[in-house]
């Protein structure tokens, strides 16, 4: 679905993140390095970013 606003456990926001997680992941980065570089250390923030599977896209076929 879509990368919420806040973290759902520590309410830091987190939403702008995801768009650059993605980015530095295609240029063949590690995610560890990637959520380190990001600011994300604590757990519960990069939980948010990690387990976050995209698909608006497949929803939005099925829109009239």
């Amino acid at each position: 679905m879509i990368i919420p606003v806040r973290c759902f456990s520590c309410g830091k926001v987190i939403g702008d993140l995801f768009e650059k997680y993605q980015e530095q992941l295609k240029n063949n980065k590690s995610p560890d390095k990637v959520l380190d570089e990001l600011g994300l250390k604590r757990y519960c923030c990069r939980r948010m970013i990690v387990s976050h599977s995209d698909i608006i896209d497949e929803f939005l076929r099925y829109n009239i």
